[in-house]
């Protein structure tokens, strides 16, 4: 896959490196020259010096090519107009915008980012997952808060327990991604069965968590 990233800071530089070690052609848009210098030692990419923000750089960075564009400087303004232009002006399939100011978050989903990565509701749900005794926490809402990734930790009187997967009435648009029982994680299958304490991690239409957590947790 060919990705092109904009902003050369510590998120962009270890992004480069961790997709360039999964085997991906990746190009890297950072405006400080000294950065790009940096960068260019360290890692066999494409490193343009200039402002993502400008269609001739995103240009030299291979953007016509590109399947994937990341905006993650560490403006939230900037990352915005990137994704926009990848978007009307290349027709990049898949935008990814970071999100620097949580409450911008919502916008980025309204303006037509792909996938807007709020770092601190991230981590903030971590925390929250890490530490509620609830059954249920929403992880990660994406395209546009259309879906969303969610935990459901599955009780002793959950009406889902000692049932083959084939046998449970999921909502439309929704999937179990991951069981994890104990410290192993299953891939789940239609003969799987559930059991008590489980930790199902599903993709659902955000409209549809309320029915998906009915099936799964009883009426609630």
């Amino acid at each position: 896959m060919f990705i092109v990233i904009v902003g050369g800071g510590k998120v962009g530089f270890f992004l480069a490196k961790q997709l360039l070690k999964d085997k991906h052609t990746v190009s890297l848009v950072e405006k400080d020259k000294n950065t790009c210098e940096q960068i260019a030692k360290q890692l066999d990419i494409l490193v343009i010096n200039g402002d993502g923000c400008n269609i001739e750089y995103l240009e030299q960075a291979g953007i016509h090519r590109a399947e994937v564009l990341a905006a993650v400087t560490g403006d939230d303004e900037d990352n915005l107009v990137i994704c926009q232009l990848a978007k009307d002006k290349f027709n990049v399939s898949r935008t990814v915008g970071r999100v620097n100011d949580p409450t911008n978050a919502h916008s980025f989903s309204e303006l037509g980012v792909d996938v807007p990565v709020d770092s601190t509701g991230i981590i903030a749900k971590i925390i929250e997952e890490e530490v509620s005794f609830a059954d249920f926490v929403n992880l990660m809402s994406f395209k546009r808060g259309k879906l969303a990734i969610v935990r459901v930790d599955l009780p002793a009187d959950s009406p889902a327990i000692n049932k083959r997967l084939q046998d449970i009435s999921l909502p439309p648009s929704s999937v179990l991604v991951s069981i994890i029982r104990g410290e192993g994680v299953i891939v789940p299958k239609g003969d799987t069965v559930l059991l008590p304490n489980d930790d199902i991690i599903a993709l659902t239409l955000v409209e549809n968590e309320q029915q998906l957590l009915n099936n799964l947790l009883g009426k609630i």
